[in-house]
């Protein structure tokens, strides 16, 4: 593995850090924002901002706009984007548009692409994922998906209720996950003003950094036309991991940035803050929290880097990125935490930005899978592994 930047890459990143910092920071205390996340207003700025400086959906496809970046080459991007809050909602890298730009492109039919994906890597639409349910539905367990998809002539009729659907309020389409009658799952494309689909309402949250927030969904005898299947029928649970192992990784990369910042706030208040006689920095007990932050930021990249430039070699890395995830999302957030205890009381108020990154970023170990299914999964996946080895010796 060989992890030198091209000068390209190099160029990019510092390209990506610069409009970071002069466009985007100065709008993390614009008002047009809730506890549900940036306005549709604030959003089309900020994208109006990133597409002038050439930045805007940088993973997608030449053939659609964009820079068509490597995982590895996310990785590097994605990081610097993350340093702000705004920063992937700007460049149109944000859940759940990252990973459901990454899906349809892999998956979707050419005039699905035309319908759906072009305006969205375009900066003009934003989408959702359907997946989630209240119990006894689908969560960190999808075989029990209860949303229920029956053909009905020419048409699949779904009903179901969808929760924590990240994006759902003002978005354009839905990618719906609904069971069908011989217990397989499918995906479905629907615009949302469609008939039958209702936002009930946001759900409060801890993090208020996606637009559209987290909403209750109701699909009742939602009538999708055949030819709106997303990829084939039956294969729903195998194009989720299409989508779901990428985006655990690119969850990675965004929350870099900010653990990144967070700890580049701890260390310059540690440099000038002065406590019994010398600065916070040269007491034993601070300076050893920076240490172990920059230990763990190297962590956390290392293995986003490593997981993003096996992919890059066309492994499927369902285990690896599992393991990045939880290895990262507990780095990560190890490293804010610090960064929160650092600060001191500056650290629990909205005077340093550290405060916001906690709130956003402890949510991390529940997305896209609390952290102990990824630990059980891998578990079983060993075990598994051990028992073919131990069989072919035999």
């Amino acid at each position: 593995m060989n992890f030198d930047l091209s000068p390209a890459l190099l160029e990019l990143r510092d390209r990506t850090r610069r409009f970071i910092a002069e466009q985007v920071i100065p709008l993390e205390n614009d008002e047009r924002q809730s506890s549900h996340g940036p306005s549709e207003e604030l959003r089309n700025e900020l994208v109006a901002r990133a597409r002038a400086h050439g930045l805007l959906t940088p993973h997608a496809s030449k053939e659609l706009g964009g820079l068509a970046l490597s995982h590895i080459e996310k990785a590097v991007v994605f990081e610097e984007a993350g340093y702000s809050w705004l920063g992937p909602t700007a460049m149109n890298i944000h859940a759940p548009d990252e990973g459901n730009i990454h899906l349809m492109e892999e998956v979707a039919s050419a005039e699905q692409k035309e319908r759906w994906l072009r305006p969205q890597v375009q900066g003009h639409t934003r989408s959702c994922f359907a997946m989630t349910e209240p119990g006894p539905g689908a969560g960190a367990d999808p075989g029990m998906l209860q949303t229920l998809a029956v053909r009905d002539g020419d048409d699949y009729v779904i009903n179901g209720l969808k929760w924590l659907i990240t994006g759902a309020e003002g978005a354009s389409y839905v990618i719906i996950m609904a069971r069908m009658e011989d217990g397989s799952a499918t995906m479905f494309l629907s615009d949302m003003d469609r008939e039958g689909i209702v936002v009930e309402r946001s759900m409060d949250a801890m993090d208020r950094c996606f637009t559209g927030g987290h909403c209750v969904v109701r699909f009742t005898n939602v009538r999708v036309p055949a030819r709106d299947v997303l990829g084939e029928v039956g294969k729903g649970f195998r194009y989720a991991q299409v989508r779901l192992a990428p985006a655990r990784l690119t969850h990675c990369m965004r929350w870099l940035g900010q653990a990144r910042r967070a700890h580049e706030v701890a260390l310059e208040y540690a440099s000038q803050r002065r406590a019994f006689g010398k600065p916070l920095v040269e007491h034993e007990g601070v300076g050893f929290m920076l240490a172990d932050n920059d230990m763990d930021l190297q962590t956390a990249r290392l293995h986003i880097w490593h997981t993003a430039w096996m992919m890059d070699q066309g492994h499927k890395c369902n285990f690896e990125s599992s393991r990045a995830k939880v290895v990262c999302s507990e780095a990560e957030w190890r490293v804010v935490d610090r960064s929160v205890q650092i600060l001191g009381g500056q650290g629990v108020t909205a005077e340093k930005e550290v405060m916001r990154i906690f709130t956003d970023m402890r949510a991390f170990r529940v997305y896209d899978g609390p952290n102990e299914v990824h630990r059980w999964s891998m578990a079983r996946k060993m075990v598994h592994s051990l028992g073919q080895a131990t069989g072919s010796a035999a």
